[in-house]
């Protein structure tokens, strides 16, 4: 259900100048999962030479919001309402993540939002080392509403 503009954005999202300064890109995008990826580099780095925190934050800010609302199309409303992350060790390297909302989960959003009212889902994501070590831990509650 994607417009003109979201593919657009899907295409150009890595040069958004806060991921370009972070290293964020982008590696793969289709209808429901997109995966991310940051090289640590002297812009994202802290200074015991690790990735910065808010780095690790923003690779995944905007992810579960952008999937959902392309799925459910222009009638539906779709934000970031609160976010929290969980660090659980130093991320060295490149580290990635993996966004997926499986479609029945979009379908349930779809019927759930049908008569007008909010719906909060929640989202998580894991931040990962390239050995698929677990680096940090990221939950998302998004607001969903259908347009009146």
């Amino acid at each position: 259900m994607s417009t003109g503009w979201q593919r657009f954005q899907e295409q150009f999202i890595n040069f958004y100048p806060p991921f370009l300064g972070a290293g964020i890109r982008s590696r793969k995008i289709d209808a429901n999962t997109v995966r991310v990826e940051m090289k640590l580099t002297a812009l994202n780095r802290n200074i015991f030479g690790v990735h910065f925190g808010g780095s690790l934050y923003a690779l995944c800010d905007p992810w579960f919001a952008l999937i959902l609302l392309r799925e459910l199309g222009s009638d539906y409303i779709v934000w970031d309402k609160a976010a929290s992350i969980q660090f659980l060790q130093p991320g060295r390297g490149t580290v990635s993540a993996t966004f997926h909302i499986p479609q029945d989960r979009i379908d349930e959003i779809r019927l759930a939002a049908e008569s007008g009212q909010k719906i909060e889902p929640t989202f998580s994501v894991d931040v990962v080392d390239p050995n698929g070590g677990l680096i940090a831990r990221v939950d998302k509650l998004l607001y969903v509403r259908r347009k009146k």
